[in-house]
């Protein structure tokens, strides 16, 4: 048989699958995975072989393929002259969960290597240069307990009061909140308030934009408080409009979508604790008054809420990458005047369920979930909300 080479971005597309899959405890293969960009077009055929096991052996979920004749057969498909794994690991009954993705080209795609960090298949297609969405590191965050953090978990209302303390409402159950309790001051000069597990070490981490123009960061504690804060960009940052989340499919790190006023939409990469300077223009045409980074769909890719002046709110689909679907974008909200801020939510209504939380007039918070892939109906979330701002 001939040698089945590697792909990185074959690889990232694997790997995006295993976490999604891992992090919803659920086995299922990615609906015409061939058709993702990342897949580079296979004209020869395709196939993805998922295992898991209740230890860490990565070795025999190999053995277990080989075992199964269905796998087995594609194992050695002589089509497939190109793969790329993904491997995900948990704390939960099945702690290893993989996921490998198989396709045949007549042509090797650019960037084909031998094996994983190894020589090109040949000299005409050297690898492509890292790209802003490509991750300098790759882990997954260790399960921390979170009981006496300042933030306890994704589920969490964070706002900031009138006299700039930090608030965190835990959450308690299904759309239910313990009373809020004090986890910071001083953050009267703040424009948005972001939470974050910016550096994945596995506690929520505070990204805060100034009125006065600087990006900060507050790495959280497991033990409760959080570290000083940390300066990733310094000036005009006060011009932009935010959204925070894991915008790349292939990098497990947040990143930053920035709207300027000229309608131009920005991605800016993870550097940790470094400044925040490289960016790359995801769009341009896009106006709106605030954003909000959410897997809208639930295809397993973030896509982005934008609200508009007149209350109505656009959706503009994003795959995983550096740009946006290449589609019409929908109005999927009207009458959203007097929201304030939307905030991206996980695991309110259950565990992995996807939502949001509005701010809105008359000292209301709603929840709304997206776990069927659209809007369901409003909830409130009890308060008092008087003199707050949430929390992106």
């Amino acid at each position: 048989m001939n040698k089945v080479k590697y792909h990185p971005t074959v690889a990232g597309l694997s790997q995006e699958w295993s976490d999604n899959i891992a992090s919803r405890e659920v086995i299922e293969h990615r609906a015409s995975f061939w058709t993702d960009p990342r897949a580079l077009s296979p004209n020869n055929g395709a196939g993805e072989v998922i295992a898991i096991r209740t230890d860490r052996d990565a070795a025999q979920l190999v053995e277990w393929w080989k075992g199964s004749p269905g796998h087995n057969a594609m194992l050695l498909d002589p089509r497939f002259n190109v793969m790329g794994a993904g491997i995900s690991y948990t704390n939960s009954t099945y702690q290893i969960w993989g996921v490998v993705n198989f396709f045949g080209y007549t042509t090797l795609p650019a960037g084909t290597l031998d094996s994983p960090g190894g020589a090109g298949s040949s000299g005409a297609f050297p690898a492509p240069p890292p790209g802003l969405c490509d991750a300098p590191v790759k882990h997954m965050p260790p399960t921390l307990n979170l009981a006496a953090a300042a933030i306890t978990g994704p589920a969490d209302l964070v706002s900031v009061d009138s006299a700039g303390q930090l608030l965190d409402r835990a959450s308690t159950g299904p759309r239910t909140y313990a009373a809020a309790k004090v986890i910071g001051s001083g953050f009267s000069g703040a424009k948005e308030v972001f939470v974050t597990d910016w550096d994945r070490d596995g506690t929520y981490d505070v990204l805060t934009q100034w009125t006065g123009g600087d990006l900060t960061l507050h790495r959280g504690n497991s033990g409760g408080g959080f570290q000083t804060a940390v300066t990733l960009g310094r000036g005009g940052w006060n011009t932009l409009t935010l959204a925070v989340g894991g915008w790349c499919a292939n990098n497990r790190m947040p990143q930053i979508l920035a709207l300027d006023g000229a309608g131009n939409l920005f991605l800016y990469g993870n550097k940790g604790t470094g400044d925040i300077a490289e960016r790359a223009t995801v769009a341009t045409g896009v106006y709106a008054s605030r954003l909000a980074m959410v897997d809208y769909d639930a295809d397993g890719f973030q896509d982005l809420l934008g609200l508009k002046g007149d209350g109505s709110v656009q959706l503009y689909r994003g795959w995983g990458t550096t740009a946006l679907r290449a589609e019409a974008r929908p109005t999927v909200a009207t009458g959203w005047t007097d929201v304030t801020g939307i905030k991206a939510l996980r695991s309110v209504t259950g565990l992995n369920s996807t939502g949001i939380a509005l701010r809105r007039a008359n000292d209301t918070v709603q929840y709304w979930d997206l776990t069927g892939g659209s809007l369901a109906s409003a909830s409130a979330i009890a308060g008092p909300w008087t003199g707050q701002r949430l929390a992106q």
